[in-house]
C-alpha cells in the first residue's frame, strides 16, 4: 500500500484530508448508527482487488465494491490508504458485517448541497448552453443537467418574437447555443431531479436590500415572468421575483399554471412569507376564502352532490362548491379502474360528508352508503310512516 501522494489528482468532491473535512465534527457529534441514504466518511485502510475499505469508527467497516466500485473506478483509482472518503450508505445488512456505501451517490449529494449553496448566496456561473427545445436552454453543471426556462433569459438574450410563435422563440434560442452565459441557481430539488437557473441575476447584497423592503401581508402588482408546472414567478421590481406556488394560485384546483397564466400578463398578488431572501406570494389570498362561506352550510354527515374533478391514486377529487373539494378514498371501490368507471370526470353524483374540516381545508366523502347512517335513515322514514 502505499501513503498519500501530493500529485494524485483525487476527486475534491469526495475526497478532502482529514485535516480538512467538515464531516468530522459532524460525525463526532452523531453517535447514532447511519442509515441508508446518510453521508458518512472515514480513512481508507485497505484496497484489495476491486474492493476499498473505509473506518467508519465507531460503526464499523464501510466497504465500497461491485457495481459501486465500478461506477466510481475513476475516482477510486487515485485513492490511497489513509485518504479521507466521504460516500452515501447503501446497505446496512451485508452478510459479512459490512456497511456498504456508495461513492458515486455520495458525490451527486454533495453537488446537490453545493447547488443549494449556490442557491442560497446567488454564485454567479459560467455555464455553456448545450442544447435547446421550445421552452428554453439546456446546461449541465458539475454532471447534474439544469434548464434556463426562456423567461429568465437577460433582456439582452430574450428572444423578442412580435407575434410570440414558438418555432420563431426556439430558432432564436438555437443561437446561443455553445455560448457561454453568467447564470444563477434559483430552484436546487435533489429529491425532484430539478435544477433550474436564471439570467436575471443580482448581488446577495442588493437582493437583500430589496428583500428587506416587503412584508408579509403586503399587496403588490406584479408582472408574470416565467410559468412552470409548479407556479408562476412574478417579477415585483427588477432584479426581484417572488413565487405564486400553484397551491397558491387559485382556491379551486388548477392543474397547468402555463394554461392559467402567460409571461407578460399582470397580476395583483399578496405576500404570503418572506424567508432565506425569497418572497412567496399567493393570489388566492385576495379572494375570499370559500371554505369559510362553506362552513355555514355544511357539516359531517350531510348528503351532498358534488362534482368529480380529478382522479389520483388516493381515489378522486369532487366539488361541493367553487373551490371546495374533498376526497372519495379508492379503498371504497375493487380498484382504480372501477373507481373511474362508477365516477367519470364532470360527473355529479351524491356523497356523504365523512369529514369536515373548513380551518384545515380538508373534506372527505364517500359514495357508498354509510351502513350505520343508512340504517338511522331508515328508522328516520319508519318513524315518519308510523305517524303519517
Amino acid at each position: 500500500m502505499k501513503n498519500n501522494r501530493e500529485d494524485a489528482s483525487v476527486d475534491t468532491e469526495a475526497i478532502k484530508s482529514k485535516k480538512d473535512s467538515p464531516m468530522t465534527p459532524l460525525l463526532a457529534e452523531t453517535p447514532n448508527f447511519p442509515e441508508i441514504g446518510d453521508i458518512v466518511e472515514g480513512p481508507v485502510v485497505d484496497i484489495d482487488r476491486g474492493r476499498i475499505y473505509i473506518d467508519l469508527f465507531p460503526f464499523g467497516t464501510g466497504i465500497i465494491y461491485g457495481r459501486e466500485y465500478l461506477s466510481a473506478r475513476d475516482i477510486l483509482k487515485n485513492v490511497n490508504p489513509g485518504d479521507i472518503v466521504a460516500a452515501k450508505v447503501s446497505d446496512i445488512s451485508n452478510p459479512d458485517g459490512y456497511i456498504e456505501v456508495s461513492l458515486r451517490e455520495a458525490r451527486q449529494a454533495l453537488i446537490w448541497n453545493e447547488a443549494e449553496e449556490a442557491q442560497k448566496n446567488q454564485t454567479p456561473l459560467q455555464l455553456t448552453i448545450t442544447e435547446a427545445n421550445k421552452g428554453g436552454l439546456i446546461v449541465e453543471w458539475q454532471g447534474i443537467q439544469g434548464f434556463l426556462p426562456a423567461s429568465q433569459l437577460s433582456q439582452e438574450n430574450y428572444p423578442r418574437v412580435p407575434d410570440g410563435d414558438k418555432d420563431k422563440i426556439f430558432a432564436e434560442l438555437k443561437q446561443l447555443v455553445g455560448k457561454t452565459l453568467t447564470l444563477f441557481v434559483i430552484t436546487a430539488d435533489a429529491r425532484e431531479q430539478k435544477l433550474i437557473f436564471t439570467e436575471k441575476g443580482t448581488t446577495s447584497e442588493e437582493k437583500a436590500e430589496m428583500v428587506d423592503k416587503y412584508r408579509v401581508g403586503d399587496v403588490h402588482n406584479g408582472e408574470v415572468t416565467g410559468a412552470t408546472d409548479f407556479g408562476v414567478f412574478v417579477k415585483l421590481e427588477d432584479g426581484l421575483e417572488g413565487l405564486v406556488h400553484i397551491s397558491e394560485m387559485d382556491w379551486a384546483l388548477v392543474e397547468d399554471p402555463k394554461s392559467r397564466y402567460k409571461v407578460g400578463d399582470k397580476v395583483q398578488v399578496k405576500v404570503i412569507e418572506v424567508k432565506d431572501g425569497k418572497v412567496s406570494l399567493s393570489i388566492k389570498a385576495l379572494s375570499e376564502d370559500p371554505w369559510q362561506a362553506a362552513a355555514k352550510k355544511y357539516k359531517k354527515g350531510d348528503k351532498v352532490q358534488a362534482v368529480v374533478i380529478k382522479h389520483n391514486k388516493h381515489g378522486a377529487l369532487a366539488s361541493i362548491e367553487e373551490g371546495v373539494a374533498g376526497l372519495i378514498h379508492i379503498s371504497e371501490f375493487e380498484n382504480g379502474e372501477e373507481l373511474r368507471e362508477e365516477l367519470a370526470l364532470g360527473g355529479l353524483y351524491p356523497f356523504t360528508i365523512t369529514l369536515f374540516d373548513p380551518e384545515e381545508h380538508k373534506m372527505t366523502l364517500s359514495f357508498r352508503n354509510v351502513p350505520e347512517k343508512a340504517e338511522n335513515e331508515k328508522n328516520e322514514e319508519d318513524e315518519i310512516k308510523e305517524e303519517k
